[in-house]
């Protein structure tokens, strides 16, 4: 799934938590943020959309092409 960088303000406790949880997982603290983000939306009774068939195909397009370049090094 693509990335996308943004700047977000948390209250220091959130923070802390966040990042004990995260090093406890063994995860980036942003990886363990979208984890949690993704688990509270659905949670509180977000229903996931479709995608497009656009964004589909480049997802497809991006991880045939990681691919492709993991097994060029071997």
């Amino acid at each position: 799934m693509a990335t996308r960088k943004v700047t977000l303000s948390l209250d220091s406790g959130a923070l802390e938590f966040a990042e004990r949880a995260a090093k406890a997982h063994g995860i980036s603290v942003s990886s363990w943020l979208s984890k949690a983000a993704r688990r509270e939306a659905v949670r509180t009774g977000y229903t996931p959309q479709k995608p497009e068939p656009a964004a589909a195909e480049s997802d497809e397009a991006e991880r045939s092409a990681a691919e492709k370049d993991l097994r060029a090094q071997g």
